[in-house]
């Protein structure tokens, strides 16, 4: 009578699925009174109130396991929750923070494959003729004419092709984008690039347009040079560990598990950061210093994307949340600051600037001290760092340094006093 098939009288019908069986055992007993009490024995020996005690039985003994189960998993996540390190990666659209994920990857992770590579090619020829289409867009609204005799036929193909329609940048195609991107025009829009949207890889793949038009172009990295796909709202997070230390599915850093959530930059995305804030060791912060120039694409084009960056980190940093959370501040970009400044002015935008012109290092450290200076009631510090977030090689550097600060932040966490 209490084996898996059970005859429970009345209409209740056969059961045969041990797993429904549970569920059904717990429904019943929230949805109707006991017929009986466990420990008092039943009056009468019929059919069903035998199946009745067997399915009490039963339902002891499953519910006794699944306890069990969970209150083991909960001790496990408990102990492993201490072992883990949770980073929340937050910035404004288009400061890098995707790149900077991606290179986590390559540094902490398994790479890119192949595949990774070649379907990575074929959004760097999207990015390339979207680039076009941007410049020839702006060329009209600024009213810069082309110097060029043929460029407007060039153009006129141009606009004849779709990003996703572009599987490689060979014949007419390589040759209207080479001629276009040497037009002096187009080199003076290229110079007012802060007046419009542009992607900040335009010049790093248009002036290596002959290699990457090849038929064996293969990217080696799989990096974006700032190409703007976007955070679609949450990302999933990721582990990282040192190669030195195990190789698999879960990762780790000297043994301690490192969970890194990126959220989307967009002003549309913010509203979903608040349930990552619980349990964060630290808040990497990055701005795109090169960006002092520039103006928002999402809302009002007169809000500039410093000051947008600006009060958001002051927000951030003022979330009860993170009062004792370290930030970690990655000053990005610097590469494209070094050549914006030559022929765009800080003080143009940023009057408090009094620093000389066509100094990068003056410029840096000046944008460094408008974040630096917010953190005057805080207990936590701000540790800053200038970042290229598309060369590898700097990003390890500086996240090496930046491991070894969490790591004793959450050794102390954990172990006080220590």
């Amino acid at each position: 009578m209490c084996g898996n098939v059970l005859y429970l009288g009345k209409g209740w019908g056969v059961i045969t699925d041990h797993l429904f069986l549970l569920d059904l055992c717990v429904d019943t007993f929230h949805s109707y009174p006991r017929p009986f009490s466990p420990k008092t024995p039943p009056e009468s020996d019929s059919v069903e109130t035998v199946a009745m005690t067997c399915l009490l039985t039963e339902e002891a003994r499953l519910q006794k396991r699944l306890n069990t189960r969970i209150n083991r998993e909960l001790q496990r996540d408990h102990k492993e929750s201490k072992r883990e390190i949770k980073l929340l990666l937050l910035g404004t659209g288009e400061s890098g923070k995707s790149t900077f994920i991606k290179q986590m990857r390559i540094i902490h992770g398994k790479g890119y494959s192949k595949q990774d590579c070649l379907e990575y090619k074929n959004l760097v020829f999207r990015n390339i003729l979207m680039s076009m289409h941007s410049l020839v867009q702006a060329m009209t609204e600024l009213k810069i004419a082309y110097i060029d005799p043929d460029a407007e036929r060039h153009v006129q193909l141009l606009r004849a092709l779709t990003p996703e329609s572009v599987l490689n940048l060979g014949g007419e195609t390589y040759e209207a984008i080479r001629k276009l991107w040497q037009d002096p025009g187009v080199q003076e829009c290229y110079l007012r690039r802060n007046e419009y949207q542009l992607s900040d890889s335009t010049k790093y793949y248009l002036d290596d347009l002959p290699r990457i038009s090849s038929n064996d172009y293969l990217p080696t990295t799989c990096l974006p040079r700032s190409h703007r796909v976007g955070s679609p709202g949450l990302l999933a997070s990721m582990n990282i560990h040192s190669p030195s230390t195990r190789s698999s599915s879960t990762h780790f850093i000297k043994r301690i598990r490192v969970r890194m959530v990126d959220v989307g930059g967009q002003r549309s995305e913010r509203r979903k950061w608040i349930h990552c804030f619980d349990h964060v060791t630290s808040v990497m912060f990055l701005v795109a210093i090169s960006e002092y120039d520039q103006f928002l694409v999402e809302a009002d084009s007169k809000v500039n994307r410093m000051v947008e960056s600006l009060h958001l980190f002051n927000t951030i940093i003022s979330y009860p949340w993170f009062k004792k959370s370290s930030i970690i501040l990655f000053l990005n970009k610097k590469d494209l600051l070094e050549e914006k400044v030559m022929h765009s002015h800080l003080a143009d935008y940023f009057e408090e600037y009094d620093g000389p012109k066509c100094d990068h290092v003056s410029t840096r450290e000046f944008i460094a001290k408008m974040f630096i200076s917010m953190n005057d009631m805080r207990s936590a510090d701000i540790y800053p760092h200038f970042t290229c977030a598309t060369d590898t090689e700097n990003i390890k550097f500086v996240f090496d340094v930046v491991k070894n600060h969490i790591l004793q932040q959450h050794i102390t966490e954990v172990v006080p006093g220590l």
